[in-house]
């Protein structure tokens, strides 16, 4: 089966949910022998955030009303990530723009196999718990070459505008998928997971929908 997940490396709800679906995912194919083709693509949650290096949580107090509002939101995230075995750092994490991170990411997919889960985990890790600004071009190509893609590339292609039109592609797909919730599951093109989920619900869910696929007629023609 193939799986689309719409997520965005600077939302620490799709970096739990996103993960917490690999991991049901993986299990899923261990106990039925199917394998599910995970793809990442592009629903920034703030396509105008600047990247300035501001602290993350400054930025989220303005947007939320005040700093304790933001301190409520990270207890609660910390503690699902927590559970999931994800550490945050919320203190030192700076706003980022993250739309040449999906430039970069939608490259890695075409790379080979793991390239793109890889790079997304690096993003992640490093805007959350690195401090590191994963809008400034050094910091994505670097990241891209300890993955395995090629640092010149990269390089490249972060100094052009390749890659700008498939993003602005994936995620006017996921407007008019009507997306309020990251991650946002799409299985063979036509069932729908919104939002964050237990491990254990992901593997449900992926249960429900291969006895479904299963059972579907082929498509005519």
């Amino acid at each position: 089966m193939k799986a689309t997940v719409f997520a965005d490396v600077t939302d620490p709800w799709a970096y739990i949910g996103a993960t917490r679906f690999e991991r049901a995912a993986a299990m899923f194919s261990i106990l039925t022998g199917e394998p599910v083709e995970l793809t990442l693509r592009a629903f920034q949650i703030d396509p105008d955030a600047p990247s300035e290096g501001r602290l993350l949580m400054d930025a989220a107090a303005d947007e939320l009303g005040g700093l304790d509002k933001a301190e409520f939101v990270n207890v609660q995230v910390t503690a699902a990530a927590r559970i999931t075995g994800i550490d945050l750092n919320f203190d030192d994490a700076v706003q980022a723009n993250s739309f040449d991170a999906w430039r970069l990411l939608t490259w890695a997919d075409e790379a080979g196999p793991g390239f793109q889960r890889d790079l997304a985990h690096q993003l992640w890790r490093a805007h959350f718990l690195e401090g590191a600004d994963i809008g400034d071009p050094f910091t994505l190509a670097t990241r891209a070459a300890l993955v395995g893609l090629e640092l010149e590339t990269a390089e490249a292609l972060l100094a052009s505008a390749e890659y700008a039109d498939e993003v602005r592609a994936q995620v006017s797909t996921g407007e008019s998928l009507g997306i309020t919730q990251l991650p946002y599951v799409v299985v063979e093109q036509r069932w729908t997971l919104a939002g964050i989920h237990s491990q254990n619900d992901y593997v449900q869910a992926l249960n429900h929908t291969y006895a479904e696929w299963k059972a579907a007629p082929p498509p005519a023609g």
